[in-house]
């Protein structure tokens, strides 16, 4: 369920309509829907060895890059730390309820009014994390409940639009000819990639928590319930894809942004109460996942502030007064706010939903290598190879899927197929420049503030009163020199 709940998300609904725009056929566009999940399984077996390594510690990713780069000592928590901060906004979810809201009620759609209902049901999501988490969850289930109806509900729909069962005169047009006007622009290719990987993005969720699976081989339950739910997931949206093609024609599909659901069900249900209230289960789904995600990154981003990575820890790991992680939630809004104000309106969701992937790729790629780093070591240290050894197909495959796009992106696009109205690239400059202050707070709080300050950076180790270790980082002061001074000049033996 927590890879479920987490991959059900707003994608499926925004990005099938963006991937056409780019990729240009109806035939591509399915391939891009069986490459994202076959990449994920790559990255899912990936996991699964890294996993088998370290099977008492949850963290996932964060974990396994710290093990295979020990050295510079604490880069790898501080460069998730600072990414993930950075990177915690709320904006794309919030954005795609804005427009489906704004399209129930026949509103036009004005950058005005999508920022104004964005940062609305922004606000009331925060305020739900901030006020009461047992209400949060309690949202986060039904809706969850809403996002699986509505996608059910989609294929079953598409089925009776296939079978001629529906006003829609000729189901079978887009298939025909399914490759015709197909591009082979990297930039293009790449872009489709990365909105076909944000709909899956969650894969790898249940690796989080392995250290809290108490079973006989907690690799194999995580291992198991994560190979499922991405085969779930993916037939799940492959025919929702169909039904999509099947029920709107291809130039419209091209032309919708991100309301592709809510004009399947108008080309299907017309006017009538159906077509009117069903995108509202849409809308929903948007919320629950903002929800879901504003509980997830509030308590990562209190844990990094126990973890001593961020300034004022006191402040972010506080959960007074309502027992949430309030500053978190407030600095989560804050960003938000931020960059819902400073960018576009109409290019937003596609800007901030790459900007987010792009950092997170130089990860990927690190993880693939340091897993041959760290068969290395183990192969030198006389450890036996994992029984979940993944095979070099599987590496490889998600290694080259995470540089190509890494490197295509920075290719011009074709004319009419850019993402956002402004430089295709600049994403990618953005994100680059994340991970650049990732390594300027590492070199102030690391290296900097302590040689200014006299002390050195050390980890501590603490018991919880559940007999959890948790590990922060503080400062060790070093003896001045007059301390020392004084303390060699002191006779050994008192004179009397």
């Amino acid at each position: 369920m927590l890879n479920l709940g987490r991959m059900l998300g707003a994608g499926i609904y925004s990005v099938p309509g963006v991937i056409l725009n780019s990729v240009g056929s109806v035939g591509l566009l399915f391939v891009f829907w069986l490459l994202a999940p076959l990449f994920a399984f790559g990255g899912l077996m990936v996991y699964s060895e890294y996993a088998s390594m370290f099977p008492k510690r949850s963290g996932a990713e964060v974990v396994y890059l710290e093990q295979a780069y020990p050295r510079p000592k604490f880069l790898v928590p501080i460069m998730f730390a600072v990414t993930s901060v950075l990177l915690s906004f709320s904006a794309t979810n919030s954005i795609i309820f804005a427009q489906y809201a704004l399209t129930i009620f026949d509103v036009p759609i004005t950058p005005e009014r999508q920022t104004i209902v964005a940062l609305a049901v922004c606000a009331a999501g925060m305020a739900l994390v901030a006020l009461s988490t047992k209400w949060s969850l309690r949202a986060v289930n039904i809706l969850t409940g809403l996002k699986v109806l509505s996608l059910v509900f989609l294929v079953f729909t598409g089925a009776l639009v296939l079978g001629g069962f529906t006003h829609i005169s000729d189901p079978y047009a887009n298939f025909r000819s399914p490759f015709n006007g197909s591009t082979t622009n990297p930039n293009s290719l790449a872009t489709a990639l990365v909105k076909t990987n944000f709909a899956f993005a969650g894969w790898n969720n249940a690796f989080n928590v392995i250290g809290e699976v108490h079973t006989r081989d907690p690799v194999r339950t995580v291992r198991k319930a994560s190979l499922l739910s991405l085969l779930l997931v993916a037939c799940l949206f492959f025919f929702v894809n169909v039904a999509y093609v099947a029920a709107v024609p291809k130039d419209e599909i091209r032309n919708s942004g991100q309301l592709i659901a809510a004009l399947f069900f108008q080309r299907v249900y017309g006017e009538s109460f159906a077509g009117k209230t069903l995108p509202i289960m849409v809308a929903l789904s948007c919320f629950g996942n903002l929800i879901a995600m504003a509980v997830g990154q509030t308590r990562a981003l209190r844990e990094i502030a126990r973890q001593g990575l961020l300034p004022y820890p006191r402040f972010f790991a506080s959960t007074k007064p309502f027992g949430t992680p309030l500053g978190p939630v407030c600095l989560k809004y804050f960003l938000t706010v931020f960059v819902m104000v400073a960018l576009p309106a109409r290019d937003a969701f596609n800007f901030l939903l790459d900007l987010a992937s792009y950092p997170n790729l130089v990860f990927h790629v690190a993880t693939a290598i340091g897993l041959w780093l760290l068969r290395r070591r183990r192969a030198l240290a006389g450890l036996a190879p994992s029984k979940y050894r993944a095979r070099h197909i599987y590496v490889y495959l998600y290694l080259l899927s995470s540089i190509f796009l890494l490197i295509m992106p920075w290719i011009p696009p074709e004319p009419g197929h850019g993402d956002v109205s402004f430089w295709y690239a600049t994403y990618c400059v953005v994100g680059l420049g994340v991970l650049a202050m990732c390594g300027v707070y590492y070199w102030l709080w690391i290296i900097v503030l302590p040689w200014l300050g006299g002390y050195t950076v050390v980890e501590e180790v603490e018991r919880l009163e559940d007999g959890a270790l948790t590990a922060r980082l503080t400062r060790k002061y070093h003896p001045s020199a007059a301390d020392t001074d004084n303390g060699e000049r002191q006779p050994l033996i008192a004179s009397t």
